[in-house]
């Protein structure tokens, strides 16, 4: 089963979170098979940490659950809040298959929230090579549609939110994102 969790940094952790880089990488090393995607998101001006994306492939919901609340700068408090949902991998493939590399334009976060009738279920038309991570934010059982999440490469948060249906979602978020991992 794949799981999006957004864990959002409470503000003024970035100390904190600088003194537990190492304890976060170490942790999700342990995860390095189950990945699918992972990178910091930051607000518009590109320099201030908003927070953290991992899609991960877990047995189940409380194996999600622990990997969300387990992690080091979660137990410490440098988060304010994690949006943890199921997950589909419409594209079926890591982040590092994006055929884009891991530099070069810009990335962004998009995260749907749903209201109705799911829409974008499939690969939005046309938008295969911009797309890094996309899929459903689905319910614990898999069986309700609850949003949608991608990440994406686009020359502003515009396009990137674009790659959402407009008027579908009671709110999109858009946050600029960057590849994840040990530098």
């Amino acid at each position: 089963m794949e799981f999006f969790c957004y864990h959002r940094d409470r503000p003024g952790s970035l100390p904190l979170r600088e003194e537990l880089l190492e304890a976060h990488w170490s942790y999700m090393d342990r995860y390095a098979k189950e990945l699918i995607a992972r990178g910091p998101a930051f607000s518009e001006d590109g320099e201030t940490l908003l927070g953290s994306v991992h899609i991960v492939d877990l047995p189940d919901p409380a194996a999600a659950r622990a990997f969300a609340f387990d992690e080091p700068n979660y137990q410490a408090g440098a988060y304010r809040d994690v949006l943890l949902r199921r997950w589909r991998n419409v594209l079926g493939r890591t982040m590092w298959d994006f055929p884009g590399g891991r530099t070069g334009g810009d990335r962004y976060l998009v995260i749907g929230l749903g209201a109705g009738e799911a829409v974008d279920l499939d690969v939005p038309s046309g938008r295969q090579d911009e797309l890094i991570a996309y899929g459903p934010l689905l319910s614990d059982d898999g069986a309700a549609w609850l949003g949608t999440a991608a990440l994406v490469r686009a020359p502003d948060a515009d396009a990137a939110r674009a790659v959402l249906t407009a008027g579908r979602y009671a709110d999109i978020e858009v946050y600029a994102w960057e590849f994840g991992g040990r530098r």
